[in-house]
């Protein structure tokens, strides 16, 4: 039956989309192109997979396609990708499965999960959310929002990433100088520990003398 559904589902995409194109238009008047975000679609309707590849490569995707869980895993081995479709209805590896294989082999570190689900289906929705994804579309698409809600995602996972980048390379210059701080306390008590025993020396230097003197007279 949800397959079934899914089948419906693939078929209102053919819907015509909105000409409206907001952030390629801002992009074009900044005077540069949008980046082309890779994409894996994990779909088992073979329409499905065509008509949301076509639609998403047009609004400016690189798209890569998976039948199943499986095939995804093969092939992000060797393909990075920056988000990843997943649609709920799948059965040879469940969806929420395949994300967390995905994840567990550290396939994609960076990458969004986003799980596509029926309209009617809240159930799997809470689920999805539950399970980590970072978020959940439900079909038909409206391609524009989608495409807002997917650059979104990614514009805000560049922003983790780039937050983390810095608190790595702030972390590791706590650690430098504090290893130059501790390298320095040590050349410093170093130098303490000369000064005292030239001190030392100095002074047996001045008694042994007085004792000559003393001797003397």
């Amino acid at each position: 039956m949800l397959r079934a559904c899914n089948r419906w589902d693939a078929m209102q995409f053919w819907k015509r989309e909105s000409i409206s194109r907001p952030q390629r238009a801002q992009a074009q008047a900044n005077g540069r192109a949008p980046r082309r975000l890779r994409l894996l679609l994990v779909d088992e309707d073979a329409t499905s997979r065509a008509v949301v590849a076509r639609r998403l490569s047009h609004l400016g995707y690189d798209v890569a396609l998976a039948e199943h869980g499986f095939s995804a895993l093969n092939m992000l081995v060797t393909r990075p990708v920056d988000i990843i479709l997943i649609d709920m209805g799948l059965t040879l590896l469940p969806a929420l499965t395949t994300m967390r294989k995905i994840r567990a082999a550290g396939l994609a570190d960076n990458a969004c999960f986003v799980m596509i689900g029926g309209r009617n289906d809240r159930v799997s929705a809470v689920e999805a959310l539950d399970a980590g994804a970072d978020d959940h579309v439900v079909k038909p698409f409206d391609f524009d929002l989608l495409d807002a809600r997917l650059r979104h995602l990614c514009a805000r996972a560049e922003q983790v990433g780039a937050l983390a980048r810095h608190n790595a390379e702030l972390d590791a210059r706590i650690a430098r100088r504090a290893l130059e701080l501790g390298e320095t306390r040590d050349a410093l008590a170093e130098m303490q520990a000369d000064r005292a025993r030239l001190v030392s020396s100095i002074q047996a230097l001045h008694d042994e003398i007085a004792r000559l003197n003393a001797a003397r007279n």
